[in-house]
């Protein structure tokens, strides 16, 4: 019997701003939850500043160790934006005023606005495949397994979205959760053991508040939906020999 595929991805982030909390990243949800779907997994996320040498020390240690890598951010027309050119350094080639990309921006801009700092970002990696940009029209790009996007959110599910069905997946992870208003400390030991039960299932626990009392979501996440649902009702019953009831349990479809 065939082992079951297993497809994996990493996210680097890019940016001085999201280091210093200037711009809050809201690409890390988009792609973790749309690979999912698609039976790719996230296994890693990396934020790193706008330094060269840690671009490509980042992208060199990811694109060796995942399936897939995506970036976002340091593509645009400042001076410093400089994934392309830590990338290019990455994969041992120059970055080059790329036609296509040329092309696409003279068409976008009015000829007085066309300046060397807009027209930087038709500077592509020298063997990389362009990505079409329908939302702002600078492409990203590819170089191998690694697919490079702006950091705007929009920009970056536009993007995204034009290339994702190139994308080639494995088994798909499904997910249950079940929320209570037992907390986290009290079923920690009951939760411990469940996972000793289902040692190759992702179990974990997220406290919060609702209704003015402590609550806590109990996921579980396995490709098997025999396996979710079997731990999922091990938590049901340790909430209930808790004292506790499920306030709801969300099984997969």
């Amino acid at each position: 019997m065939n082992e079951p595929k297993v497809v994996t991805a990493a996210l680097i982030i890019i940016g001085n701003e999201i280091l210093s909390g200037r711009t809050k990243d809201a690409n890390l949800q988009f792609l973790g939850e749309q690979l999912n779907e698609m039976g790719i997994r996230m296994r890693e996320c990396r934020v790193v500043p706008d330094i060269e040498a840690t671009i490509v020390e980042t992208v060199n240690h990811c694109r060796a160790n995942f399936d897939y890598v995506f970036t976002t951010g340091g593509i645009g027309p400042t001076h410093d934006d400089i994934t392309a050119a830590a990338i290019a350094k990455a994969f041992g080639t120059e970055i080059e005023r790329n036609a296509v990309a040329e092309a696409l921006l003279l068409a976008m801009y009015k000829p007085e606005d066309v300046t060397p700092a807009r027209m930087k970002m038709a500077d592509i990696p020298i063997g990389a495949a362009l990505l079409d940009n329908p939302a702002s029209t600078a492409p990203g790009f590819r170089l191998e397994n690694v697919y490079v996007m702006a950091g705007v959110p929009r920009i970056m599910q536009a993007m995204f979205k034009e290339f994702s069905h190139e994308l080639t997946g494995g088994e798909k992870v499904l997910s249950s959760s079940v929320t209570s208003h037992i907390p986290e400390g009290a079923i920690g030991m009951k939760l411990g053991e469940i996972q000793d039960h289902f040692p190759d299932a992702d179990i974990g626990s997220y406290p919060f508040w609702k209704d003015g009392k402590p609550a806590t979501s109990l996921v579980v996440r396995h490709p098997d939906r025999a396996t979710v649902n079997a731990a999922a009702d091990e938590i049901v019953q340790a909430i209930r020999d808790l004292g506790g009831e499920p306030l709801d349990d969300k099984r997969p479809d």
